[in-house]
């Protein structure tokens, strides 16, 4: 009986699986046009599935050793069944045997997976999705069990005619539950329809660059894509779902709900009104049409802001995604709560964009609807009329620097490196810093020179909320200058500038103006001068230190190295934060986020200093204008908050006073001369 019902029942779910695939499809196909290259990226999906999916499962051995169980056994069972009981190839008294033998061991390890599953749903951490998650072990013994003893006949271990007609039913009712949730259900809907999203998104993904092979590792693709201001058919941003590409649509659809990005969000942890997974859900609603209320995981935290419970959301694809009365699919406070450092991204084993699908969101939201939060408007007004968010007259971006003798590039033409300033200028505590880097840089000889008044700011405060056309004039504005001049790398102790200047003018430059720069964050040349024993330093005498890693360094750039060569040169033994590196927590003050300042539960910043103190550290070294502005606003700090540069400055032995090779450097050779 089981040899007439198995192809039947194999060739049902298929069929229906197709039928589901043909829908969701059409749902995905509501985004905008996007081209890609289709058999070139389902060719690389293997690698981009087994190498850069899972290098990011793997930071949990567990759970990764857990998914290749169930997946890849779910995979080979998948195609084995269709071989062996759909195709009739179990029958065949030479193939028969041995590919049950490998159905056997497929399914087999499926089921030990589903055990560890099973055994994690038993008492899942907040951040996993419950609801239709928690049936899914059951599901995957289901399948696994079902087909494991459907195939015994085929080896040979049972008879086959072994058991009766009731058995078989049972049997049979088995295999349809774990048939319709493993096959069914990852095109129609459920647990398993990341499965199916998700291989399509790793081959069509938005970002192909990630998954570059260059120089044997993935690439790294964090810059914002530019938007077509002249392009009158282009929406300016996203007001709804149907607005973003279709391929975004798709990466939505691929999360799997397991709320890493929840768990590592700082505007969640601090009760601010953002849910980066609950978000990713709330497009997938507006994807399909209807309301937030079957959502089954953590909500958006809501106290103090009037939020709505789960439930109250809804929308449609052709629908907005934020109303300008009453409830949609988001608040737009949801949006304005993030704070762009990317740590949702990096840590999305599916690697969803999050950040883009915010930025887009708060494009439409500045540029057709001039709906920005708190001292945004004013911010944005000020970059327009005066280059500088502050509203600082631009004549005065050189002030600090009266007594400093800067030499101009306008004067001298060409030069090694161009110090960028950045609006530090402007900041009685940033231009600290900058002094200190010009004391590094003067010490170690470097032919260095700034634009001075012809400066303007990167844009990337602008950009970030959402305000391209302000972000490309100030861009392109740069580029143009920066093309009167020759250098060959730019240093910046600012990491946003930084980032922006190398990522993200690149696409903005024209003919005449190529817009491909080498720029240096101030640790990685600091780090390059010490190893080519052009910088030396007396001994550290400060007490316990720690290092904070800038996220727009860091997650955007992979910089975690040259500061803490820095550190380490300059005899400082660091003592490393629980959240330090790809997983360091935000300092908050990315993104906009202190401008648009939207409340919560507590201070991002606060929380950080928090992380500081647990490590017992006196001082922390910073790499970032932001973070020295946040970490020292926090009221009851408990170290002290230096920039790299202001720890090499000090520590720096000059040239007079350095001692010959193979001599030692005493205490006492330490020079307090200030270089002006």
């Amino acid at each position: 009986m089981l040899e007439t019902l198995l192809p039947i029942l194999i060739i049902t779910a298929l069929a229906l699986a197709v039928i589901g695939a043909w829908r969701r499809i059409r749902l995905w196909r509501q985004g905008r046009p996007s081209a890609v290259p289709l058999f070139k990226g389902l060719a690389a999906l293997p690698r981009r599935y087994l190498v850069d999916l899972h290098h990011v499962v793997g930071r949990d051995k567990v759970i990764s050793n857990t998914h290749v169980a169930t997946a890849g056994g779910f995979v080979a069972a998948a195609v084995l069944m269709i071989l062996v009981h759909g195709l009739g190839l179990g029958s065949s008294e030479r193939m028969g045997p041995v590919l049950g033998g490998l159905l056997l061991l497929a399914s087999a390890t499926m089921f030990v997976g589903s055990l560890f599953v099973a055994k994690r749903r038993r008492n899942p951490p907040a951040r996993l999705s419950r609801g239709p998650w928690m049936r899914l072990p059951k599901s995957l013994m289901a399948f696994s069990l079902s087909v494991f003893l459907i195939t015994l006949p085929t080896v040979g271990v049972l008879p086959q005619d072994a058991g009766s007609w009731v058995l078989a039913l049972i049997l049979s009712a088995v295999l349809v539950w774990g048939l319709g949730e493993m096959v069914f259900g990852m095109t129609w809907g459920g647990p398993m329809k990341h499965a199916f999203a998700g291989a399509l998104h790793l081959a069509f993904h938005r970002r192909a660059e990630r998954f570059s092979t260059k120089h044997g590792g993935g690439g790294r693709s964090t810059g914002l894509k530019a938007l077509d201001l002249d392009d009158e058919r282009a929406p300016l941003g996203v007001e709804k779902p149907a607005d973003f590409t279709w391929n975004q649509l798709l990466g939505f659809d691929a999360c799997v709900q397991c709320g890493r990005c929840e768990a590592v969000c700082p505007a969640f942890a601090a009760g601010q009104p953002l849910n980066p997974k609950k978000l990713i859900q709330d497009m997938v609603v507006g994807l399909a049409g209807g309301s937030d209320a079957k959502y089954a995981g953590s909500p958006h935290p809501s106290q103090g802001l009037g939020g709505k419970p789960v439930g109250e959301h809804h929308g449609g694809p052709h629908g907005p995604i934020v109303a300008r009365e009453g409830t949609a699919l988001v608040d737009a406070e949801t949006l304005w709560a993030c704070t762009t450092c990317r740590a949702c991204v990096e840590e999305c084993p599916m690697m969803i964009e999050h950040v883009d699908a915010i930025v887009d969101m708060r494009r439409f939201l500045t540029l057709e609807r001039g709906e920005t939060p708190n001292k945004a408007p004013e911010v944005l007004d000020n970059l327009i009329a005066t280059d500088n968010p502050g509203g600082f007259a631009p004549g005065s971006r050189m002030n600090w620097a009266a007594d400093l003798n800067l030499p101009l590039i306008a004067d001298l033409q060409q030069v090694d490196v161009l110090l960028w300033l950045g609006d530090g200028a402007f900041d009685m505590r940033n231009q600290r810093t900058l002094r200190a880097l010009v004391k590094v840089l003067r010490a170690a000889e470097v032919d260095f020179a700034v634009l001075g008044n012809e400066e303007r700011d990167s844009g990337d405060v602008a950009r970030r909320l959402g305000d391209e056309a302000t972000f490309q004039s100030l861009a392109k504005r740069n580029i143009a200058t920066l093309a009167k001049y020759r250098f060959q790398q730019i240093v910046t102790c600012d990491p946003h500038s930084f980032h922006v200047l190398g990522n993200e003018y690149g696409e903005l430059g024209g003919p005449g103006a190529p817009a491909r720069y080498d720029v240096r964050h101030h640790s990685t040349y600091i780090a390059e001068l010490y190893d080519a024993g052009r910088l030396a330093f007396s001994p550290w005498k400060g007490g316990r230190v720690t290092y904070h890693d800038p996220c727009y360094l860091g997650r955007y750039n992979g910089e975690y190295e040259a500061p803490r060569r820095v550190l380490e040169a300059l005899g400082i033994p660091l003592n490393e934060m629980e959240r330090s590196g790809f997983r360091s927590r935000c300092c908050g003050g990315g993104g906009g986020a202190p401008i648009t300042d939207i409340p919560g539960e507590r201070r991002i910043p606060d929380m950080r200093m928090n992380d500081v103190k647990e490590t017992g550290a006196e001082l922390v070294a910073v790499g970032c204008p932001q973070c020295t502005a946040m970490l020292e606003g926090v009221v009851d700090k408990t170290a002290e908050v230096r920039d790299i540069a202001e720890l090499v400055a000090d520590a720096i032995v000059m040239p007079s006073a350095r001692p010959r090779r193979g001599e030692r450097c005493s205490p006492g050779s330490r020079t307090e001369e200030v270089v002006s």
